[in-house]
């Protein structure tokens, strides 16, 4: 094989299952919409299943079900004949892949998926297939071809009904008015859990650790404050204890430019007036989004009253997993 003949081979794979998944559009017919409501109105789970690599496809479609809205989980068929089939109730909708639609250990339980009332959909690439003629919905995902040259590994077959469940998953997401906070909670661990979870309360920095000066302090003492509280910034405050300003490491830059005294010049002469100011409940990938605008690396986080209640740095951020 030359590095051409790589190329040329990866190409053709990709054509074939670019191709594959094209002819999907024209079989999102009422098939679907019946699988889409059966599901939608399911008061228990959907039972995903399917053997070898129509398993792994199983499988990920049920993850992504889950995580979008629609309780969801797989089963074996193999181990469903051999008391899995436990986890099978009245509530449910059976959701099964195969391509053949003639897959021995999904066919063998048919018969206790029927006993039970269960709404069965299957998705096959044989719309004459035992499997398809038992289903409530049968969601056609035959391919001209498979991307293998040998036409023996599940390739586009695979490929088409990953999308199809993808399809599935989404059109159940929008059904249900599924929000990105809902998608948080099924994500928690994550960083995208973070992102969309993680307020600024969580992880600002309270109480005798906000860096804090009045307005009559000195310079030299607002640089304490700073060597202190290790946030490179402190808050200044009038003296009803409203923030009127801040002190960064880059005002100090600009100071000792100009050669002032710090022991005999006042914090005010020196601090950035009508800082950036924050609300606890903002969340924290916000808070990101505002220093990355504002090019600034620390925030001031007040009350209703303009009164510092919180302080953080870009390096909170980072250590939360925000960045």
């Amino acid at each position: 094989m030359t590095e051409q003949n790589f190329k040329k081979m990866a190409l053709a794979v990709i054509k074939t299952e670019q191709d594959a998944i094209a002819s999907l559009a024209e079989r999102i017919d009422y098939n679907f919409i019946t699988a889409c409501q059966l599901m939608l109105g399911c008061r228990g789970r959907v039972i995903v299943t399917g053997m070898g690599k129509s398993g792994h496809i199983a499988s990920k479609i049920a993850a992504t079900l889950a995580s979008t809205g629609t309780p969801a989980f797989y089963v074996h068929p193999g181990e469903a004949s051999h008391g899995d089939l436990g986890m099978i109730t009245s509530l449910d909708v059976v959701l099964a892949l195969s391509n053949s639609g003639e897959t021995h250990e999904i066919v063998t339980i048919l018969p206790i998926i029927k006993r039970l009332n269960v709404p069965l959909i299957a998705m096959t690439g044989n719309k004459d297939s035992s499997l398809s003629r038992f289903a409530a919905a049968h969601l056609d995902v035959a391919v001209e071809k498979e991307a293998c040259p040998l036409g023996l590994a599940p390739t586009s077959s695979t490929t088409t009904a990953l999308v199809m469940g993808d399809a599935l998953a989404v059109s159940l997401l929008d059904a249900r008015g599924f929000t990105p906070d809902d998608f948080a909670l099924s994500h928690p661990g994550g960083s995208l859990g973070k992102r969309l979870l993680l307020r600024v309360s969580d992880i600002m920095h309270t109480d005798d650790w906000i860096p804090l000066v009045s307005e009559i302090a000195l310079i030299s003492e607002a640089l304490l404050e700073m060597t202190e509280k290790k946030l490179g910034m402190t808050t200044v405050v009038d003296a009803q204890g409203r923030v009127i300003g801040i002190f960064t490491d880059g005002d100090l830059r600009r100071m000792l430019e100009k050669n002032m005294d710090v022991h005999n010049t006042a914090i005010t002469e020196v601090m950035t007036c009508q800082c950036t100011v924050i609300d606890a409940h903002m969340l924290a990938a916000e808070a990101m989004q505002i220093m990355q605008e504002k090019k600034i690396n620390a925030l001031i986080i007040v009350d209703e009253h303009s009164r510092p209640v919180g302080a953080l740095n870009m390096h909170d951020l980072i250590q939360a997993g925000i960045v």
